[in-house]
């Protein structure tokens, strides 16, 4: 007779729930246990208005609508289906661990829960989660189980799929090619054979002629490709064809919902907030934001000054592309004396991200910058804030990510691409040439 498989023991690090506090509820008929080291790390978090503090505060009710005694006995059954959850007291460091770890940390008091589980429970497996890569070396260096928390990785395909989303077609007949330049409705997809085409797909048609190319968008519900032209915006014109096409995009009211991402000079955050500034008729507010991520882990409350003077560093990236865009004209002109009045009375707001949660947003332009160093949950928290009227655009580069625990696979930025591609509200640009200088390219080409 086959023996019966007994369900894993996954050890669940302070960060994973500080991630996404709901995680306990995705290891299905498996067990979880809670090294009272990480609640002891919760409690820290528990005061604050960022997400890591929203994280902490829902644990711990979650935590509150099972707890009973036997939570630090046997373990609480976590709902049909689920394992048992149960928090679990320190125990000493084993020898190898006192030998080998000199400092007594609550990482390593976590690595202590997760080796005295596996010696209390040879028959089964028991796994270390956490999103520390560094902690996962030392759990293995003990011989121990350890794993990044998976349930919102996005695969290294569909990342691969992000970054490829223009579809060249080549060989494309002369009279269709004329036809989708000149006909303001486009051309019908079935004449060029193409089937199960998701909303907003970007394609660029050649034809016979190597010189003779047409960038296109297709219109899910006329079913047509639309060609997609050059257009200037607040003294902004695009310098290549991934530009032309984030310029259509930023500039279409059909499309509430774009995602710009590329390496660094591409033009990301200038091609969106000249496109702002040229729609600032239409919009009540232009919103211009980016999350602060503290070098060295040091907190704003360290830097000299007023939060003004705090945040002043952090914001800067965001007012030289401001700047070029009024290098665009005179320092006369009407549109520098426009910039600097919605400046003034706030019709133009840039802004640390921790100051616009909680808002409701209504006929607003929203720009995201940085977007790569939020979560998931942080994107959709976002979104849910759009109100009537409102567009979004979150720009970044998934390759340059500073939150410590997040990573290509699992950002913000990369879900949102992935998660919402071919919806008719939302579009999708990757920015690959850089366009800032040719030393800017070659560095980040090379270097």
């Amino acid at each position: 007779m086959k023996k019966k498989k007994l369900p894993k023991i996954f050890v669940l690090d302070t960060n994973v729930i500080l991630h996404d506090f709901r995680a306990i509820h995705n290891f299905q008929e498996n067990d979880i246990v809670i090294p009272i080291a990480v609640i002891e790390e919760l409690d820290k978090f528990k005061k604050g208005n960022d997400t890591l503090n929203y994280n902490a505060r829902e644990f711990v009710r979650e935590m509150d609508k099972i707890t009973d005694n036997k939570l630090f006995d046997t373990g609480v059954s976590i709902g049909k289906g689920k394992g048992v959850i149960k928090i679990e007291l320190g125990h000493p460091f084993s020898d190898l661990m006192a030998e080998s770890f000199f400092e007594d940390t609550q990482d390593h008091r976590i690595l202590s829960t997760t080796e005295w589980l596996q010696e209390k429970n040879p028959e089964r497996i028991v796994v270390l989660v956490t999103k520390d890569i560094n902690l996962r070396m030392k759990a293995k260096a003990l011989h121990l189980m350890a794993d990044d928390y998976l349930t919102d990785k996005i695969t290294e395909e569909r990342v691969e799929n992000i970054m490829k989303e223009v579809i060249t077609l080549t060989d494309v007949p002369e009279e269709i090619l004329q036809r989708l330049f000149f006909q303001a409705d486009g051309v019908p997809v079935n004449e060029l054979k193409l089937k199960g085409v998701p909303a907003n797909q970007l394609y660029i048609l050649t034809g016979n002629k190597k010189d003779n190319r047409i960038l296109a968008r297709y219109h899910s519900i006329s079913k047509t490709l639309i060609a997609v032209k050059k257009q200037k915006c607040y003294g902004i014109e695009p310098r290549n064809e991934e530009q032309t096409f984030a310029i259509d995009a930023l500039m279409n009211p059909d499309i509430k919902l774009i995602s710009l991402t590329g390496t660094a000079g591409t033009g990301k955050t200038l091609l969106a907030l000249a496109a702002a500034v040229a729609q600032e008729r239409i919009f009540d507010q232009i919103l211009l934001s980016r999350p602060v991520i503290p070098l060295k882990n040091q907190e704003m409350g360290f830097l000299p000054g007023d939060i003004k003077e705090k945040l002043g560093p952090y914001m800067i990236p965001l007012y030289d592309n401001l700047a070029v865009i009024k290098r665009a004209f005179k320092n006369t002109s009407r549109e520098v004396v426009r910039i600097e009045e919605m400046l003034k009375n706030e019709k133009l707001l840039i802004s640390p991200l921790a100051y616009i949660r909680g808002r409701s947003l209504s006929n607003t332009f929203f720009i995201i910058d940085e977007a790569q160093n939020l979560t998931p949950h942080e994107v959709k928290t976002i979104i849910t804030r759009a109100g009537e009227g409102t567009k979004l655009v979150f720009t970044g580069d998934i390759h340059q990510i500073d939150s410590p625990y997040l990573d290509i696979h699992s950002n913000g930025l990369t879900h949102l691409g992935e998660k919402l591609y071919g919806q008719e509200l939302f579009c999708h640009i990757n920015l690959t040439k850089g366009e800032r200088s040719e030393l800017s390219e070659m560095a980040g080409k090379l270097l």
